[in-house]
């Protein structure tokens, strides 16, 4: 395929989506010569979507040394993040974000290399031995299309409760002129692993409907009290089969071997890495 003069290789960046990040991208300076920003990023999204090792990066992209230090330097400034809002925020001036949102996690297997980096002198947080031994996990809030809108990273035997709030906190999604960003979903789905006393609480203050099935432990302790044990929490069946909406997202994620298997370092690569995969679903291209 060619754009404009521009051969397009399988696992680069289309046409509409560079047209999209270019203009995000931070200016170089003045007198400043560098490898242009384009052939960076393709080779960044091709280390990604293959999970090769960054040596093994092909040539035509440059410097694989030149790749891995303007991925780090955009990691640090938040240039992936900010393109990552900016699609949020045009995606929401449209009207074309679903706010029925689901939120789950999912386990991502370490490669052996990846725990070779200490990261302030202490070991990588989002990085832990699990049962199927080291891992990481994805904590994830989508939109009703199963489109990222926010998530945490964290080390795999973290429990899923734990990080609804986290995550719920963490979505912010700006307005393209004047106004606060949207921070608050119509709806949450969740499944049995959210069903917690405190985690329906919290979207309740809020004024937030919630949809989540209640565990058989918890049907059974309510039954055992009788009237003591109190009525059961409304659960609409119709709604909630499109919580399917997070496990297609996580699957268009890992179609990324860089996603589906951690290969950084850091937390901080990592997180780069997730949000430039989440950027890419909602330009419209999966990773």
């Amino acid at each position: 395929m060619v754009d404009h003069g521009h051969v397009i290789r399988r696992r680069e960046l289309s046409g509409v989506e560079w047209e999209f990040v270019r203009p995000l991208l931070p200016r170089p300076e003045r007198g400043w010569k560098r490898l242009d920003d384009r052939t960076v990023l393709n080779g960044i999204v091709w280390k990604f979507r293959t999970g090769a090792a960054w040596r093994d990066v092909p040539e035509r992209y440059g410097s694989w040394a030149a790749l891995h230090t303007r991925f780090r330097r955009w990691a640090r400034d938040g240039t992936f993040q900010r393109m990552f809002q900016e699609a949020q925020a045009r995606a929401d001036a449209a009207n074309e974000v679903d706010w029925l949102v689901s939120v789950d996690s999912t386990v991502v297997r370490a490669h052996q290399h990846a725990p070779g980096a200490r990261e302030g002198g202490t070991r990588n947080p989002a990085l832990c031995r699990s049962r199927g031994g080291l891992a990481s996990k994805t904590h994830l809030a989508c939109d009703g299309a199963g489109r990222p809108l926010a998530f945490v990273l964290t080390g795999g035997n973290t429990n899923d409760c734990t990080q609804l709030t986290a995550v719920m906190e963490t979505m912010r999604v700006p307005r393209i002129g004047p106004g606060r960003p949207r921070t608050r979903p119509v709806h949450v789905l969740g499944d049995k692993g959210y069903s917690s006393r405190a985690i329906r609480t919290w979207p309740r203050c809020r004024g937030i409907a919630h949809t989540i099935p209640e565990r058989a432990d918890q049907v059974r302790n309510r039954a055992r009290l009788g009237t003591c044990g109190g009525r059961p929490p409304a659960f609409d069946r119709e709604t909630y089969k499109r919580r399917n909406a997070v496990e297609r997202c996580f699957n268009q994620l890992k179609q990324g071997q860089g996603i589906a298997t951690r290969y950084d370092k850091t937390a901080e690569s990592n997180q780069a890495t997730v949000t430039l995969a989440s950027l890419l679903m909602w330009v419209g291209c999966s990773p």
